[in-house]
């Protein structure tokens, strides 16, 4: 932990300042000056700060997509904050690397501009509506993409897309100004843009193509049907360990030497695979390590079922037990057996190889960077939104199980977990503070379960027909009684005996 004096003396983060870095923090050797838009991100956060933004940097290093620097952008009323921080230094980011084996430092300057924040999203509209605007990318969560979970379509209903299509010129949601730049694009006889997924959804690319084009087809059938021709959505899938920035990030960047208010701290692997789908190009992210294949359904599946998914069957049990990270997770030998278990028995059997990599050898890579006590990757972070990424990561596994009459007992248990932690108190009787948008239905669905463990299962916009198979309902049942009655770890060790 820095302290203030340490805050004081550390060089500013600008443009200006650069050269008075400490010589071991790497730096843009490239003019930003010159550097021209080619890419609006839409949520500027620290996950693609730490990947696509320093993909692109990492290009601009070697003197190349000199014309793809990055415009950020938001649509919430908390992205203002970002914005002004990133503003005040230059759209700079300081990359702190974590590895039990050392820390190093870098100041990624892919990005040159942040839009205003807007309720109509004008200026937003405005910049994608530039013909020089090739790709628009986006990570807005995995709960952001206002997906109809019974139909897998556009929700028509949400009080969001139906000011979208009442107002299809003054728009709430990014999907909207998209579709309204788009819109403009096409009556300037402009061709339209890349629009580029960069959240952990299963086919992203294609979830968000059925999004903009059914928003799209609601108020316009003609722009829908250009688009379904002309416009492109690749599927990608990406992968980085990225905690959340507080205090202590910022006090260790002014430890580097950097007073920067919004770094960025990751473990020291990434990876991006991409289906090569670009209307109007792209840059040669292949030349900074992505990958670009056909195949991105399988890398994705590899990744969601096995990282992803491995997340939540952490991440429940370790709020109940009070461990603040997942590092802190992998350290309980009980909860790590249980991890291991429900992998090799549960998931690992319904995921296909990729070129390079075996699902069980996947597992094997994942187990040490979960357990990096360097990353500070804290379980409230990767519990957040259960209702999406049980929804997402979990049930899909568990279904393919079911179908193939494979074991389901670790799965079930993850799921009786996520309803125990959802009640609202860990095991030593502290209070969990909401941590999903859904946060009060789940919590009156968890205290029924208590008496009533049937009742979570009846919340059938998540699981659906899953409540009537009977293998499923009865683990679910007898697992949760189990937590409630003897505790989380009589629920692991009964599992793992």
């Amino acid at each position: 932990m820095a302290d203030g004096s340490e805050r004081r003396h550390a060089v500013p983060l600008t443009d200006t300042a650069l050269a008075m870095l400490p010589s071991s923090i790497l730096r843009p050797t490239y003019d930003r000056s010159t550097l021209q838009p080619g890419i609006v991100h839409i949520g500027v956060g620290n996950f693609h700060r730490a990947h696509q933004a320093w993909y692109l940097h990492r290009l601009m290093q070697a003197g190349l997509a000199q014309d793809w620097a990055i415009i950020g952008a938001g649509v919430r009323p908390g992205d203002a904050i970002m914005r002004d921080k990133l503003l005040a230094q230059d759209c700079l980011t300081t990359l702190v690397e974590l590895d039990p084996s050392g820390t190093s430092a870098e100041v990624v300057g892919s990005m040159i501009d942040f839009l205003p924040v807007e309720p109509d999203n004008a200026s937003l509209i405005a910049a994608m509506s530039n013909p020089n605007v090739r790709i628009v990318a986006m990570t807005v969560t995995e709960g952001g993409y206002y997906v109809d979970p019974k139909t897998g379509g556009l929700d028509l209903t949400h009080p969001d897309i139906v000011h979208d299509v009442a107002h299809p010129d003054s728009p709430c949601t990014a999907f909207g100004a998209i579709v309204a730049a788009l819109s403009k694009r096409k009556a300037a006889g402009h061709g339209p843009f890349t629009s580029q997924s960069c959240d952990n959804l299963q086919g992203n690319g294609d979830i968000l193509r059925t999004i903009v084009v059914s928003l799209a087809r609601a108020t316009d059938e003609d722009l829908a049907d250009w688009l379904e021709t002309h416009a492109t959505f690749p599927n990608s899938m990406v992968d980085c360990i990225v905690p959340a920035t507080g205090a202590d990030e910022i006090a260790l960047a002014a430890q580097l030497g950097i007073n920067d208010a919004a770094p960025v701290t990751h473990e020291n692997f990434r990876q991006w695979v991409i289906e090569d789908a670009f209307c109007a190009g792209r840059p040669d992210w292949d030349k900074a390590g992505a990958i670009f294949t056909d195949q991105v359904h399988s890398y994705e599946a590899m990744k969601i079922r096995i990282l992803n998914a491995g997340h939540q069957v952490l991440a429940n049990a370790g709020e109940l037990l009070g461990l603040a990270t997942i590092a802190d997770c992998m350290a309980h030998p009980t909860l790590r057996r249980f991890f291991r278990k429900v992998q090799m028995d549960e998931i690992v059997p319904h995921v296909a190889e990729v070129p390079g990599f075996t699902p069980a050898a996947y597992v094997d890579l994942i187990e040490p960077r979960f357990a990096n006590n360097a990353i500070r990757d804290t379980t409230r972070r990767v519990a957040f939104d259960g209702s999406s990424r049980h929804t997402g990561f979990v049930l899909p596994i568990l279904r393919d199980a079911i179908q193939a009459n494979g074991a389901i007992a670790g799965l079930s248990l993850v799921e009786a977990l996520w309803a125990r932690m959802c009640a609202g108190t860990r095991e030593d009787g502290s209070a969990i503070e909401s941590n999903d948008p859904h946060w009060e239905t789940l919590t009156i669905a968890a205290q029924k379960a208590k008496t009533t463990p049937q009742a979570w299962l009846a919340q059938t916009q998540y699981y659906q027909e899953l409540a009537q198979v009977p293998d499923f309902s009865q683990q679910f049942e007898t697992w949760l009684r189990l937590i409630w009655s003897d505790g989380v770890e009589a629920a692991l060790n009964a599992y793992t005996a």
